[in-house]
């Protein structure tokens, strides 16, 4: 175990759960995530650079509120289930996830960075109904089908091609029959918009992972021994954006 994983598990021994519902168990941060977005997660100040609604809002073109939207309104304007967060998101995602939670309704929420999980118990106003526990996406700790949503936003593009494939089998796993399998990510756009052009440099550069989900579809990734009943596809903002919908 290298020194800066030692140092992630000691940190995360001295974080607590929000809900006060679970304590977080100390989760190794994987290698690919050291080597490629050590600058976006895992560095001291990257919390403080990355963590402007503004600025997140400009990484997407403006399209943030849009894509958190469409996201979070497939779960219903009241949400009373049990609802599943596969990683931290910079900006206010879960914030106004949290505004949709009726009386019955709560969250998990799920990283494997420590800095992250600390970072998310300080910016939730109203944490009563969330447990941010420290889990890697490729080996969640919940029984199956325990969740009647889960939402992967922006994940997949971050991830090598057989962390992905694993992230959206236990994804799928958790996800109860009947239930809703949301992923939000980047699409290969029309080869008329020109952010097309735009995007290759900067993805090529900055997320190296990303062209794989250009390259192909995330039905690619599904595993073969969880069925499901219903796939839909939505893409925005001139197909560089896809919002995809799994029903188990």
């Amino acid at each position: 175990m290298s020194p800066k994983q030692t140092a992630a598990i000691a940190q995360a021994d001295s974080l607590q759960t929000l809900g006060g519902g679970r304590s977080l168990t100390p989760a190794v941060i994987p290698e690919y995530l050291h080597n490629t977005y050590w600058w976006a997660y895992l560095h001291p100040r990257a919390v403080h650079i990355f963590e402007r609604q503004w600025l997140v809002n400009l990484i997407l073109w403006g399209n943030f509120a849009k894509l958190r939207d469409a996201a979070l309104q497939e779960m219903g304007d009241v949400i009373n289930g049990r609802v599943l967060q596969v990683a931290c998101v910079y900006g206010d995602f879960t914030e106004h996830l949290v505004r949709r939670l009726g009386p019955q309704g709560s969250v998990d929420v799920i990283d494997v960075a420590p800095i992250q999980i600390k970072n998310l118990q300080a910016k939730l106003s109203n944490p009563q109904h969330v447990n941010a526990l420290l889990q890697d996406s490729t080996d969640l700790h919940f029984e199956d089908g325990s969740h009647d949503s889960v939402v992967v936003f922006f994940l997949l593009h971050e991830q090598p091609a057989d962390v992905r494939r694993k992230t959206i089998s236990e994804a799928l796993r958790v996800t109860k029959p009947g239930g809703k399998l949301i992923f939000v990510d980047y699409h290969k756009p029309a080869a008329v918009n020109p952010f097309r052009y735009i995007m290759v440099p900067i993805l090529t550069t900055l997320e190296p992972f990303a062209m794989d989900v250009w390259r192909g579809e995330i039905v690619d990734w599904l595993p073969t021994d969880i069925k499901i009943s219903k796939m839909e596809k939505q893409t925005y903002f001139g197909g560089l954006y896809q919002k995809v919908v799994i029903t188990r």
